[in-house]
């Protein structure tokens, strides 16, 4: 990002634990031509006044502890007006938090969620901004300049709202960005399992990624390039008698093992989850998407328990007469998985806008999303959010479910995700997040579920209560307790108990 900025005009004043890396970045730049752009610091104090003011001072630090104590040493150098943006992936509380603390010293704090990742970060990345609007204002221009643009030239940026909202956004990105990865990488195992090679299945994803639903999907379209690489040198077009015969493709000596959520890279997944949870918004697709990460991590574990099982349930090798119509639906299939991700996504963060009062600017959301991301998809941005989040939805309004665009995709691709689950779950496939979402449709839209059964045994142990069929105020926005119990079984004490059952 320091490269970015110095690219587009910026003097870049850096600061950071280690020497190394900021000679490093400093090489870079005088590399790049940008000479005497970049300079370093190695205390707060000639860092600040080196700044201009009101100084702006951008973050990239690990979440958590780090930047609470960046912060702390930090604010004695500062002056009112000056802007902390936090480019981090920081949880949202902590950024409320940090605002709060230096509101009174007028410092202004935004959490900035950037997405794209280290490749974007130096191209130009996604941004979503969020905090105080007067300093939000003042810094857009800049961010509009080192921003992806979108195929119109527009400025992947905006505001988001108040206080955290710009990282609970990213946050939340993150979840769908799960929940299509998972999806992706399930179409990916199906397909070896039907006997196609690593750049067989790289061409089937180009063409995914150049025409239908998932046309424009960044995730589809770096699955079909990273099919293809092999150790630099050699050439995956060359012949079979050159040497490129030595050098296997990259990914078939790639372990089947995702640990970043365990050791601490990353804290968004965990995160989307966790609120998505506490906040009582179903998200089938993102939370086992989650929980399918986690099994991957702990690979020794699985090593074991497949021992156990005297090798587990291996997937079946996947033979049809009609391969083509196969993959089709398998398309379809995971298209599902990534709508189904935005659908539970925006639910999340339309309930927390509720709770929090951030007053989040959907269309915002929509344009940062448009490029640089890693959840940007063409279609689904299009044609299906395009005219839902433009409009200027409140937060109340704003459930993807209810719409009749998104309820038509919904109807056209269910049948064939419902076949791909049967023929999965026939032959044991590993398809967690596709399954999910076929459960997820079913239920999100079902309204004879059997949790009847469910509720009327939380009334026989606890007296839960319930409503009955026919009530007329079942319909409420928010779930509100029944008003009729059931003595199903009189309560008695042990003894009396024990007395009916056995008699003397």
């Amino acid at each position: 990002m320091a490269l970015l900025f110095a690219e587009d005009g910026v003097h870049v004043n850096l600061s950071d634990p280690s020497e190394e890396a900021m000679d490093a970045v400093i090489a870079k730049a005088e590399k790049s031509g940008y000479t005497g752009k970049i300079k370093k610091h190695t205390d707060y104090d000639s860092l600040c006044k080196s700044l201009s003011t009101p100084r702006l001072l951008v973050f990239s630090l690990p979440h958590g502890a780090v930047g609470d104590k960046v912060v702390e040493d930090l604010v004695p150098h500062l002056s009112r007006d000056d802007i902390i943006l936090d480019c981090g992936n920081e949880h949202f509380a902590n950024t409320e938090r940090r605002q709060h603390k230096v509101k009174d010293t007028g410092i202004r704090y935004i959490g900035c969620g950037v997405s794209g990742g280290y490749q974007a970060a130096r191209a130009g990345p996604s941004m979503c901004p969020g905090g105080d609007e007067s300093a939000l204002k003042e810094i857009l221009p800049l961010l509009q300049k080192v921003a992806a643009k979108d195929k119109n030239g527009k400025a992947c940026v905006g505001i988001v709202g108040k206080g955290g909202s710009g990282h609970y956004v990213k946050m939340v990105h993150n979840g769908i960005e799960h929940g299509m990865m998972s999806a992706i990488c399930e179409a990916w195992g199906i397909m070896r399992k039907m006997g196609m090679g690593y750049e067989e299945i790289g061409d089937v994803f180009k063409d995914w990624n150049s025409a239908g639903e998932l046309k424009g999907t960044f995730l589809v379209s770096i699955g079909s390039d990273l099919s293809h690489k092999r150790e630099p040198g050699t050439d995956s077009s060359a012949p079979k008698t050159s040497s490129s015969e030595q050098h296997p493709l990259i990914i078939s000596e790639v372990l089947d093992k995702v640990v970043q959520d365990v050791t601490g890279e990353e804290g968004t997944g965990i995160w989307s989850n966790t609120e998505a949870i506490e906040l009582h918004v179903p998200a089938f697709t993102l939370n086992i998407a989650h929980a399918f990460r986690l099994a991957s991590a702990f690979r020794g574990d699985r090593e074991r328990a497949n021992k156990a099982l005297d090798g587990g349930f291996p997937p079946t090798e996947l033979k049809f007469q009609d391969k083509e119509a196969f993959i089709e639906d398998l398309r379809q299939a995971t298209y599902a998985a990534c709508l189904a991700s935005f659908i539970q996504g925006f639910n999340i963060i339309a309930r927390a806008d509720q709770q929090h009062k951030w007053a989040i600017h959907y269309s915002q959301v929509w344009q940062i999303w448009r490029a640089g991301c890693i959840i940007q998809a063409d279609y689904i941005s299009d044609e299906l959010l395009a005219p839902i989040l433009k409009s200027k939805p409140s937060s109340d309004d704003l459930n993807l479910n209810f719409s009749s665009r998104v309820a038509q995709e919904i109807r056209k691709c269910f049948p064939a995700l419902r076949r791909v689950v049967a023929k999965a779950v026939e032959t044991d496939q590993v398809i967690p997040a596709i399954s999910a979402t076929l459960e997820y449709f079913k239920v999100a839209s079902g309204t004879d579920l059997p949790t009847s059964f469910y509720e009327a045994e939380l009334d026989y142990f606890g007296s839960h209560m319930f409503d009955k069929k026919g009530d007329t105020d079942t319909q409420v926005k928010k779930p509100m307790e029944g008003k009729h119990h059931f003595e199903w079984k009189p309560a008695t004490s042990q003894r009396e108990e024990y007395g009916r059952n056995y008699k003397f």
